[in-house]
């Protein structure tokens, strides 16, 4: 699975360009895994029947991906590249490394929390939290009507932070599984 945004311990990047996040967004959205990751994820959805209005024959299954992926894409514009660009914050993630797996782990998925500015310093991060609440906001206008309660919105919002903190932790160790289980150098 490509790994776009993560950045190498102790190497310390200029400030990505706009067209620099915008290519991130792009590479997250449109790379076969995205596909992949979305027909799964819609697989699980339509398994679950979690939006019964969109059916529940074969057919249906269409009607979960597009939306899956509209969800995918549209965050990751956000998240990546609008909203970092607005308040200069870096959304690649900078790998801790070294220490012990709960330290790293608890590091990797505080990062939904915690950006780093343009200057190198951590700020709240506020294009990761605020991006994903506005890309909840869109999808309302896609989604069947009984799709749209604070409950449901609020489920989606915090699986989409969930899916985020997540995703650090296998970019923090992806290193040590290719070293060390795949015995290659990511």
């Amino acid at each position: 699975m490509p790994n776009f945004r993560a950045v190498s311990p102790g190497t310390i990047p200029p400030p990505p360009t706009f067209r620099q996040s915008f290519i991130l967004a792009t590479q997250n959205s449109f790379d076969y895994s995205s596909f992949i990751f979305v027909g799964m994820t819609s697989a699980l959805a339509f398994g679950t029947d979690a939006h019964p209005q969109l059916g529940s024959d074969p057919s249906a299954y269409w009607a979960y991906y597009w939306r899956g992926f509209v969800d995918k894409t549209d965050g990751n514009y956000w998240v990546i590249c609008l909203l970092p660009t607005a308040f200069h914050q870096d959304q690649r993630y900078y790998a801790l490394g070294e220490g012990g797996f709960w330290k790293r782990g608890t590091y990797a998925a505080t990062r939904i929390f915690v950006a780093r500015k343009y200057n190198g310093d951590n700020t709240f991060n506020i294009s990761e939290v605020l991006g994903r609440g506005i890309a909840q906001g869109i999808s309302t206008t896609y989604y069947p009507s009984q799709s749209n309660t604070g409950e449901k919105l609020a489920e989606k919002y915090a699986y989409a932070l969930g899916r985020d903190a997540l995703t650090n932790v296998f970019r923090e160790f992806w290193p040590d599984i290719a070293t060390h289980v795949l015995h290659r150098h990511p």
